[in-house]
């Protein structure tokens, strides 16, 4: 099938986002994962596996709809210095992903591609209502119990398990 140029190129920039957020979910989980937090480290690890899900969508929409993914293109990355920098540049990630899903999905009901739409909007849901919210409750723990007490809850488990 032959899709619209306009949404193959948007869908593209989408992927460039959700491989980016996979990129940096893979070192944050991995730094968590070398400090010995490994509930943090399964969480993350788990976000990243999610981020990929999310490119494979991505991937087989731009494929049907006759277009070539590209799966070069990245957004910056934001590698934080410890806990809350981490957390938070996660969550910018997430906000700026849930923006860009908007506007797509916007751009997906101007031009009558109802399908592609529906698919935007499952990776909506995950976005805000998983992603997004979990790491907002993260740092909202951090507040509440303290970065030492927040940070040794995420010390118990086995970081080989996820």
């Amino acid at each position: 099938m032959q899709g619209n140029p306009k949404i193959i190129d948007l869908l593209n920039e989408l992927l460039a986002e959700e491989l980016s957020a996979a990129d940096q979910y893979f070192v944050h989980a991995e730094m968590y994962k070398d400090w010995g937090l490994n509930k943090l480290f399964a969480r993350i690890d788990h976000e990243r596996e999610d981020e990929l899900e999310h490119a494979r969508t991505l991937i087989a929409r731009i494929l049907f709809l006759g277009g070539k993914p590209n799966v070069a293109k990245r957004v910056p990355i934001v590698i934080g210095d410890d806990v809350p920098s981490m957390l938070k540049s996660d969550l910018d990630v997430e906000y700026r992903v849930a923006a860009a899903l908007k506007d797509v999905i916007a751009v997906c009901e101007q031009e009558r591609d109802y399908i592609t739409r529906e698919q935007l909007m499952v990776l909506l849901e995950e976005t805000e209502n998983d992603h997004a919210h979990w790491l907002e409750q993260q740092i909202k723990l951090i507040d509440l119990v303290g970065l030492a007490n927040y940070q040794q809850s995420q010390m118990a488990g086995d970081a080989s398990a996820s």
